[in-house]
């Protein structure tokens, strides 16, 4: 074989390498084998535990913005995790740039080799035709034997048109890699603005500021219910569970109690966790069958009405035993003012973040709705305002930094219709929907710690967030 075709013939091995080469590692370099590489503005979708979340916000009289956010769980690792395989990429886009170089410099080398071989195959092309019409004038065994050396080189040249193409590509190859690496330093700079250690400071420093400023809220007006988000589903239609929103924050403890009579068991669950996988921590059995669902644990105790009558009782989960009892004067019992699903929810017990407080209603007050302010040691009425709304027309209700409001039925399209404010004796007439997904509530309850409803809704634990218009206090305020 001559000359020419060995190195034709080394071409088309360099060519085999490249393409090879090209279509096992670009792939998984730039990860277009396993991924998709996203814009600048969908690189980084952030969770609930990633982000700050924005429960209530509103302007102060004199317009300032005002918001309360809860702040995410310590951990960053993940976005150290990110930035770090996104260094890992970028080196290896590095990586392929310098051998794509490499690459592009033989290519251009054996490129202009190819061109001046391609040139000369034309000439022998035109060569070769114009001996064949002069071939009368050669000799037979001359004339056969150039045939035959074109016939040989013939198939080389779509060959060499396709090496043509491959080179461009390489070409091409080199400028997206170029793109890809300009892009990707973009983003490395974005993500990794600041060293890890310095931003976990920084949002240290920004949670504590944010927690000073919560600690400065007063209490806020409800303006919207969303959710509701479904915990678990068990137990009958009607039920109650509820948290301590005066446990210390590692304290989670969850107190479950099911039916609303002819029942004396609660099932208590160190977290949220336990409750959903059912690991029961603790059971107690109550001395005294209790009437509805509209319990609530206040400070480490269970308040709850003893069935058929209108007695309160307060029962220490640290102690098992009952700390006190007392007669709630002139409240109905026994279902005769329940709301509007009946279970004998005459007495409704409630937490805020003011106190314990107790709704119901008297014949005195024409079956309307009374709430009474509680002494959380010894059960006394501290103080009592008397409501123009009929208990028997509500669907449920909840305190909110003093203010009763009053649901107008436990069906679907209920919603908040009805607010009493403790602080000033006044009422107003609202509009605040929420979502009844499972068409039958027959409890809700507000947890100041949390600042969400609880909720039983037809044999669902659910829970809904709340949105208040708060005020924050000045140092001129204290």
């Amino acid at each position: 074989m001559s000359l020419p075709l060995l190195k034709l013939g080394a071409v088309l091995s360099t060519m085999a390498i490249i393409s090879n080469w090209m279509s096992q590692t670009l792939p998984s370099l730039v990860g277009l084998n396993t991924t998709r590489l996203s814009t600048p503005d969908t690189l980084t979708q952030i969770s609930p535990k990633e982000g700050w979340q924005v429960y209530s916000s509103a302007q102060d009289p004199d317009g300032r913005c005002i918001c309360t956010v809860v702040a995410p769980e310590q951990n960053l690792c993940s976005r150290d995790a990110k930035s770090r395989q996104l260094r890992q990429l970028l080196e290896k886009v590095q990586n392929m740039s310098q051998s794509i170089e490499v690459l592009n410099l033989r290519t251009q080398r054996d490129f202009q080799y190819v061109l001046k071989m391609e040139t000369q195959m034309k000439g022998l092309k035109a060569k070769f035709r114009q001996i064949e019409d002069d071939r009368k004038t050669l000799m037979t065994k001359h004339f056969q034997e150039l045939k035959e050396k074109m016939d040989e080189l013939l198939p080389l040249i779509p060959v060499l048109e396709q090496y043509k193409t491959d080179a461009k590509l390489i070409t091409q190859f080199k400028e997206e890699i170029r793109n890809l690496s300009a892009v990707l330093t973009g983003i490395q700079e974005e993500i990794g603005a600041y060293d890890y250690e310095e931003l976990h400071q920084r949002v240290l420093s920004l949670e504590t500021r944010l927690r000073d400023c919560m600690k400065k809220l007063t209490c806020g007006k409800l303006m919207k219910i969303t959710g509701p988000v479904t915990v678990k589903t068990s137990g009958t239609r009607f039920g109650a569970w509820m948290t301590d929103p005066l446990a210390s924050e590692k304290n989670n403890r969850v107190w479950y109690m099911d039916s609303y009579t002819n029942n004396k068991i609660v099932r208590e669950y160190k977290s949220i966790a336990d409750f959903v996988s059912g690991a029961e921590s603790r059971t107690y059995n109550l001395p005294f069958k209790w009437a509805g669902t509209n319990h609530v644990v206040y400070n480490g105790s269970l308040y709850f009405n003893k069935y058929q009558s209108n007695i309160i009782i307060k029962y220490s989960f640290d102690m098992g035993r009952v700390l006190a009892q007392r007669s709630l004067e002139y409240a109905g019992f026994h279902n005769v003012y329940p709301y509007t699903w009946g279970g004998f929810s005459d007495i409704d017990l409630m937490a805020d973040e003011i106190g314990l407080w107790a709704v119901y209603a008297t014949n005195q007050n024409a079956g309307n709705i009374v709430i009474s302010q509680l002494n959380q040691d010894t059960l006394e009425v501290m103080k009592s305002w008397s409501t123009g709304y009929p208990k028997r027309s509500a669907g449920e209700s909840f305190m909110i930094c003093g203010t009763l409001y009053v649901t107008n039925s436990h069906l679907t399209g209920a919603k908040v219709y009805y607010s009493y404010s403790t602080k000033t004796s006044t009422y107003e007439y609202t509009d605040i929907p929420f979502h009844n997904q499972y068409f039958h509530i027959s409890m809700l309850d507000y947890n100041a710690r949390d600042r969400a409803l609880y909720a039983w809704n037809n044999g669902h634990q659910v829970l809904f967030n709340v949105t208040l218009f708060h005020i924050i206090k000045t140092e001129d305020d204290t």
